[in-house]
Order: C-alpha cells, then structure tokens, then sequence
C-alpha cells in the first residue's frame, strides 16, 4: 500500500488559471469605496503628510478625481469636509449650513455625476466643533448624547437636501440611527440610505486622520467609541443599529477587527462594511516607501482578507489603485 498522502492539495495550486478556478473570496473594483477630502480656504489641492497621495482637495480637484475613481470602477466615495478654524464653533453649525464645505462639496459631485457616482456623506460634527469632539458639550465637558442627536438630523438633513445618496453617521451616539432616519423620512428623503458606523473602536489607528480633516480634538472619544477590548458590545451595536433603520453597518478600523467583522457578517441582515483606516493606510505606505515590503502585494492582500472575513464594502484610500488592479 502506498504510503504516500492520498490527498494533495498542492495538486490546486499548480498554475494561477487553476489556483483563479478554486479561489474562494474574489475582490471586485464594485466592493470598494473611496474616502475623500475637500477643504475650504485652498486655491490647489494639498497632500496630507501623514497619507502620501491622499488630499485635501478644492471642489475642482475633487470632480477631477471622482472622475478618475468612476473611471477605475469604483462605485461610490465618501467625503469628509475640512472647514475654516475660523467658521468652527461649540455646536459644529456650518455642518448644516448650505454653503459649508461639505455641503458644497456634496452638491458639486451631484451635479457632476448625477446617479452615476453613489455620494455619501459624513454625518459627525468632528471636523466642525472647535473641541473637535463628535458632539456638543455639557456643562461638565461630556458629550451630551441627546442633545447631539437633533444635530445631527439637521446635518442629515443638509446633506440629502445637498444631492447625497447615503449618510454615514459615525459618531457612535446611541439612538443616532433612528432619529436620522425620521429626520430624513419626515424631510422627503426617504430614498437616502444609511451608513452606519455601528462597531467604531476608539483606536489608535485613526491618528493620521486627524490632519487630513484638521481636527480640534481636545481629549479622547473613549465615552462614545467602542473599548477594543470589548465584543459583544459590537454584536448589540450592529443589531440596535439595524433595529433603526440602517441600511448597512461598518467596522472601524478592518484589520485589527477581522473578528468582530466575521461575527457580524454572519448574523447581518443588511450588507457589512468595513473601513481600512487611515494608520492601516499609513503604516503600508511607509513600509513600502521604506522597501521593506512589496506595498503593492500588501494593499491587495490586506483588502482581500477584509473581504475573505466578510466585508460587502471596504472603504480604503487605495480604492483607485486597487480598482485599476483588478480590471487589469
């Protein structure tokens, strides 16, 4: 009798039309969403130090790229705006105002692009309060959950009333799902969707994001954000979130939290999204910039495991290159 293995796996793995045949999890330029910046007070486009190729851009530069991340196939971006420091203040209030910079930003992309390009909008007060906190302050220097919450239905509302198809809520208030989908239903929006950031850990990930929308923060977010040392408190979020009224939820940040992304993908009733934070970003471009790995390998195999653990939507700032990848 032989005393050689009966099973060789080996035997799918021989040529890359046989391993193309047998692969399990398949990226595609239609999962990946795209995170963009537009600034007010900029005449040109900046780069953010901490995100080489990643910018600030004016509302010419934003078309232009948007432009570009369609013609890769991307489907959808994301955009955050970065006010003047001048126009911030205690409540975040140019966030609902028309002619704030992602307001602006918001109705340009929809005159560009009509239904072509899906526009979602940030919907957290962040980059607007001058404490750089997600939500007003109490007398005692808390965020004040409920006080928050009528913020930001107007800051939905301002947004779907801009030309945005989905909201993205990701402040982490409780109950912030259900008062912007009344907001936006009692508005005449009911067609406008909600991303919700349901399991949002108060990471250390997050820190170069920070300059790409000149944030004010003053302290931490660890009263509203997730504890990452905490699970279950992930599965309550996703399934208060749901109960609602999002449309999707999202894990941020993906690679630390494959996990929870798993577990949520397998009980979800609506599509799970997960977000390839900015220190994810970072870390990949200075290693690669550095030589000590093959970047280009390691973009495609860290959104391949986000999308391997579950993920229906990765946000990453590498949508445009991966997306160029993958038609070709």
């Amino acid at each position: 009798m032989s005393t050689f293995p009966v099973r060789r796996p080996r035997r799918l793995r021989q040529s890359p039309a046989m391993r193309e045949l047998v692969a399990e999890t398949h990226l595609h330029p239609s999962d990946l969403i795209l995170p963009m910046f537009v600034a007010d007070g900029i005449s040109e486009k900046r780069e953010i130090s901490a995100m080489p190729g990643v910018y600030q851009h004016t509302i010419d530069s934003l078309k232009a790229a948007a432009h570009e991340a369609l013609d890769a196939g991307v489907p959808c971006i994301d955009l955050f705006g970065v006010p003047l420091d001048e126009d911030k203040d205690a409540t975040g209030s140019v966030a609902w105002q028309p002619d704030g910079i992602l307001n602006r930003g918001i109705q340009a992309l929809r005159e560009e692009f009509g239904d072509d390009l899906l526009i979602m909008a940030d919907t957290c007060l962040d980059e607007f309060t001058d404490h750089g906190h997600c939500g007003v302050l109490d007398d005692r220097g808390r965020v004040d959950n409920d006080a928050t919450l009528q913020l930001y239905a107007d800051m939905a509302r301002a947004q779907a009333r801009a030309g945005a198809h989905i909201v993205s809520p990701s402040g982490m208030m409780d109950g912030q799902i259900g008062v912007i989908r009344e907001a936006l239903d009692e508005g005449g929006h009911e067609d406008v969707a909600i991303m919700a950031y349901s399991a949002k850990y108060a990471s250390a990930f997050f820190g170069p994001f920070r300059e790409a929308v000149g944030s004010s923060l003053q302290g931490d977010r660890r009263t509203y954000q997730q504890d990452p040392r905490n699970f279950r408190e992930s599965m309550l979020e996703v399934e208060l979130d749901i109960d609602e009224g999002a449309d999707f939820v999202m894990v941020k940040p993906a690679l630390p939290y494959l996990d929870v992304l798993s577990a949520i993908a397998e009980f979800s009733s609506v599509p799970v999204a997960a977000y390839q934070v900015s220190g994810e970003y970072a870390m990949v471009k200075a290693a690669g910039a550095n030589g000590w790995i093959d970047e280009h390998a390691v973009m495609m195999e860290s959104l391949t495991a986000i999308k391997r653990a579950g993920a229906d939507q990765i946000f990453t700032y590498y949508a445009v290159e991966a997306a160029r990848e993958l038609k070709a």
